[in-house]
Parts: structure tokens; sequence; C-alpha cells
């Protein structure tokens, strides 16, 4: 007799994005605001050259970038995100590209820097999706170069919730309340919000539904894995005046320099003539 129960399909941290791209700005405007934007300036203005944004989204953070005159590059998966980056920036000669950062669609050696701000990362689901895109980075930034990070701190204890109204405010003509439920899948290590959009228009109310989906590793698990990709860690900052990381800091941010190949090359142990290992 066959196994009927039917398998619920992998979460995808790419998931549910074109379907918040809508309310992005004006969530993060109310949470977030434009409190990194000078972190990310000073950043990457000390890059010496072209700098890639992974996950640039509506451009919240690439668009002032360019408009401080820094050689920028965007790429995101979602194409509702990247329709809602302001018309002066798309038309300003910086290009912004549709792509998959696990598989990044630029020539070796291209970037002084590649930027993930606002824990970008933690939208790769699995390690296979992490190792691969911190490759494709590897791949993609020159010896010496810089590989900056911004991660939401300790996603897996966030506390859970059903229903609770988050947010409610005007964007433009609209009312938005935002309702959400938060949920901890341990076995996979995810957490999940699921968000509900309430859009009144006048008399008329709409209502959007997705999940965003998240994974945490601790800074330490981080640094291992961007060590093993080839760069090295050099500075940790707790918050976006650039204090020093704590456990319970604000925000983890983590700034790698990418170490020369030679430097990369490990030896291999000769086998004793004995066949001893």
């Amino acid at each position: 007799m066959s196994n009927s129960r039917s398998r619920r399909p992998p979460i995808e941290g790419w998931h549910g994005w074109d379907a918040y791209a809508p309310f992005y700005d004006w969530e993060n405007a109310q949470t977030l605001g434009r409190r990194d934007l000078p972190f990310w300036r000073g950043v990457a203005r000390q890059a010496g050259g072209r700098v890639l944004e992974l996950g640039c989204g509506t451009g919240r953070v690439s668009a002032p970038l360019i408009e401080a005159g820094i050689d920028l590059i965007g790429i995101d998966r979602s194409l509702e995100m990247l329709r809602r980056i302001p018309p002066q920036v798309s038309r300003s000669g910086s290009r912004f590209v549709r792509g998959d950062v696990r598989q990044l669609p630029f020539r070796d050696g291209s970037f002084s820097m590649v930027i993930a701000p606002y824990g970008m990362l933690q939208s790769l689901t699995s390690d296979r999706d992490l190792d691969a895109t911190l490759k494709a980075v590897a791949r993609l930034i020159r010896p010496g170069g810089r590989f900056a990070i911004d991660l939401v701190p300790d996603v897996p204890q966030w506390r859970e919730y059903d229903n609770q109204v988050q947010l409610r405010g005007h964007a433009g003509k609209r009312h938005l309340t935002l309702i959400e439920t938060v949920r901890q899948d341990r076995r996979r290590q995810l957490t999940v919000f699921s968000q509900t959009f309430l859009e009144r228009c006048g008399v008329a109310t709409t209502r959007h539904r997705f999940e965003l989906v998240f994974r945490t590793l601790t800074v330490a698990q981080m640094t291992e894995r961007l060590e093993r990709a080839g760069f090295a860690v050099d500075q940790r900052f707790g918050d976006y005046d650039r204090r020093p990381w704590g456990s319970h800091a604000d925000a983890w941010i983590l700034v790698a320099t990418r170490r020369p190949a030679r430097a990369r090359r490990r030896r291999t142990p000769r086998r004793r003539r004995n066949g001893a290992s």
C-alpha cells in the first residue's frame, strides 16, 4: 500500500519576495529606516573599484550609493523588486541585473567589493546554497578585495506568535496594516514569517498573504564559512556606528578580505611508504 501523505515542498528563501515588493520600502522605513546607509556608503567608498550588491531589491541601499558616485551593480532574483528601483537611478548608467546569487553572471575578479546588506545571506536556507554563493562571490572579488555582510541577529531565537498586528500607517493614498505570524522550524533551522498585508484604498480592502523564510548562522559559524571560501574576516561590528561586536549586539556585521590564491592552498600530507595514513 503506497503512502498517500504528501510531503511539504522545500522552502526556498526567494519565495515570497515578489509578493512582498509593494510593501518592502514602507515596512523598512518604519523599522530599519535609513540608519544603515551611512555605514554602507562609507564601506563602499573604500572599495577602490566596482561594487556588487547582492539582493539589491528596490534599490533601498543601491540608490543612495549610486547617487554618492559609487560604481555599483545590483543583482536580485525578484523582478517585482527590481521594477521598483527609482527611475532616475535605473537610467543613471549603473546596471541592475536579475539573477541568482548562487550563480553570479559576472567575470572572475571583476569587483573590488561585494556587499550583502540587511540579512540577505539569511535567505539562503541550506548549507549548499550558502556555500555556492560564497564560492561565487570569492570568484568575483579580486585578491585583496572586500566582502561585507550584515546579519539580522539570532533569528532562530525570535519569539513565536500568532496573527499580531505589527504595523499600521499610510503609504501614499493607501492605508496598510501588517499582521504577522512567526513559526520556528527547529528541524530545518528556519524561521518562517507569515505576513498578511491589509491594503485599504477608499472603501476597498485587499488582503495580501505570503511567507518569508530566514536562516541564521552564528558569527563564529559564518566566519568559518567565509574562511573556508577563501576570505579572512578582519572586522566585526555590533552596530552601524562601528562599535565592537558582542553576542547581544544590535547588528552582526562582518567585513572580510579575499585572500590570494596561494594563501588558500593547503598542503596535502604525503602518505608514508608503508601505507600508514
